[in-house]
């Protein structure tokens, strides 16, 4: 024993091995002292020595008791946040804040407890959950807007999104689905039916299959009365068959515009019509389609509680859309089983020539999923199921795709090929590469190589993309996007026409009214110049006119006028 032991002090008095044993005793000693620093403070301080004033400490105490600690290392009430440097120990005792970020703060874990606390009492503040409910797309619990995110849906990001547009109640189904509404209407059942997480946030919970879990905004009480982004549509004239045009009518004395939009809000209706003294309520219908505007000067009449307002007269209505969601076109399904014979449509595009946007109106116009030759995960979380399937299952009505090669067009039996200023084409495409489906370039690209060399490479496709569709497609509907815009339901119906779907012009005037969709970009941030240089003007010219003689030759209307060089 004494032989091992000698073996074993004349190998500690080797330098290295006493200099590394030095240094992890130095470590182990400092990580001991950090814990410490970060774990304990003052002793506790009975109450009879507390002082009585708030805020004070008692004389020969360094610091307040704060409570017994717990795992959840919470603090008796948010606005201890303001002495939270307390927990420290003494030595921080009279430092101001630049000092104590230089000596370090080891509470770290007891902030994130802090910030926690006073996120669930803001919730507690904003939002009671009042339970859960059954729902359908036949009949919605929640008839107002509603977006969807198969992905990063939660519960505070539904509340915000009802709460920003005045609702008073907020739901959420399916763990991403999220739907708001000022009053429910469905039946309350039991809540384990709710029993699905929310897809961005672990341990929450988002309604359940044709489930809502319905929350109550608190702060909505006050913006619920704010209606200043109700859409004025224009003026129009009295319809023949007013009480079913526009089933709800109430008589105002003292109206203005706010009164009448509330109203119509309230009866959970998209459109308020004022007609003098007189509100009335209802949708979008071929009794009252809202097409033909009249001069608005027929609508001229000073409202009796608003001066600087127009509140139409009995003959000539003034039209504003609410915020109420119409629902009328909002269920979407998949395809039936395939028949024996497929058939594949095509909604052809060049990128950036609005092919997302075409897809929502065409889902909402038919009531099924449209598919993708791709996948793109965002366009599935933002609500579009048939990105997910393969572009040959036959589910969906029709197959997104930018191909042009001729195998790849000739894959289809038919298609709806969507064209676009390439201009506006362009600059949307290169919006969404480096900003994303509704972001935007930065400055940096655009002024630097990246933009030239963009349009360099596209600007030839965009000219292809077009000709080889209408030289190899077997059934080509051409659909200019300038032109769906300007006459919406006379181009989605040709469009809906040719996927063998029934026209319901009634579910065409649902559309317009919520054609939007989720991927519009925010025209806040145009370029304030041309980026366009002469050059790039003198060969997109001539790409213009090449598509314009292929549609001509074809017997189609040519380009829009606009297509030329600004």
């Amino acid at each position: 024993m004494a032989k091992l032991w000698f073996k074993f002090q004349r190998y500690f008095r080797r330098k290295p091995v006493r200099f590394f044993t030095f240094l992890v005793l130095y470590l182990t000693a400092g990580s001991l002292v950090f814990l410490h620093s970060g774990f304990v403070g003052q002793p506790a301080v009975s109450q009879s020595q507390a002082s009585p004033a708030a805020g004070v400490p008692a004389e020969g105490a360094e610091l307040p008791f704060l409570g017994d600690l717990h795992l959840g290392r919470g603090f008796r009430d948010a606005g201890e946040a303001s002495s939270i440097a307390r927990r420290y120990g003494p030595w921080f005792k009279g430092k101001d804040g630049s000092e104590r970020a230089k000596l370090g703060d080891y509470g770290g874990a007891w902030s994130r407890a802090l910030k926690g606390r006073i996120v669930r009492e803001k919730e507690e503040e904003r939002a009671k959950y009042i339970g859960c409910y059954l729902d359908d797309t036949q009949s919605r619990a929640l008839r107002g807007v509603s977006f969807f995110d198969y992905k990063k849906m939660t519960i505070f990001r539904c509340q915000d999104n009802c709460a920003e547009r005045g609702y008073l109640y907020a739901g959420l189904e399916f763990g991403a689905e999220c739907y708001c509404g000022h009053k429910i209407q469905a039946t309350n059942v039991s809540e384990a039916e709710c029993d699905m997480g929310c897809k961005g946030e672990r341990g929450s919970v988002c309604g359940g299959a044709n489930r809502l879990s319905v929350y109550r905004l608190q702060l909505a009480q006050e913006s619920a009365r704010r209606y200043g982004s109700a859409v004025f549509r224009g003026c129009f004239r009295r319809p023949d068959n007013l009480s079913l045009a526009l089933p709800v009518t109430a008589a105002m004395l003292n109206m203005s515009v706010d009164k009448c939009v509330d109203l119509c809000t309230e009866k959970e209706y998209p459109l308020a019509a004022l007609a003098g003294t007189a509100c009335h309520c209802g949708f979008p219908t071929t009794r009252f389609p809202l097409h033909e505007r009249e001069d608005e000067q027929l609508c001229a009449q000073k409202c009796s509680a608003e001066e600087f307002e127009s509140c139409g007269t009995p003959r000539y209505f003034i039209v504003y859309q609410t915020q109420v969601q119409d629902n009328r076109c909002m269920d979407r399904r998949f395809l039936p089983a395939k028949s024996k014979q497929l058939i594949l449509i095509a909604l052809a595009s060049f990128p950036g020539a609005g092919n997302t946007w075409a897809r929502h109106l065409i889902e909402l116009a038919t009531g099924f999923y449209t598919g993708s030759y791709y996948f793109d995960g965002s366009l599935y979380n933002k609500g579009f199921k048939g990105e997910r399937d393969h572009w040959r299952s036959g589910r969906t009505i029709c197959i997104k795709t930018h191909e042009s090669g001729q195998k790849e067009i000739e894959a289809f039996d038919a298609a709806i090929l969507l064209v676009r200023n390439p201009y506006k084409a362009l600059m949307a495409e290169f919006n969404r590469k480096y900003g994303g489906h509704i972001g935007f370039a930065a400055h940096a690209h655009w002024k630097g190589k990246e933009w030239p060399e963009f349009v360099r490479n596209y600007a030839p496709w965009w000219a292809t993309h077009t000709l080889d569709w209408l030289k190899f497609g077997k059934k080509v509907l051409v659909v200019h996007f300038e032109d769906l815009k300007q006459d919406l339901f006379v181009q989605l119906g040709r469009m809906v026409s040719l996927l063998g779907v029934a026209v319901r012009e009634d579910r065409l005037l649902c559309v317009e009214s919520q054609k939007d969709g989720n991927f519009k970009r925010s025209g806040l941030r145009k370029l304030e110049y041309n980026p366009y240089t002469a050059d790039m003007q003198k060969v997109i010219s001539a790409y213009i006119k090449m598509v314009d003689a292929a549609l001509k030759g074809r017997n189609l209307t040519g380009v829009p006028k606009d297509y030329y060089p600004r």
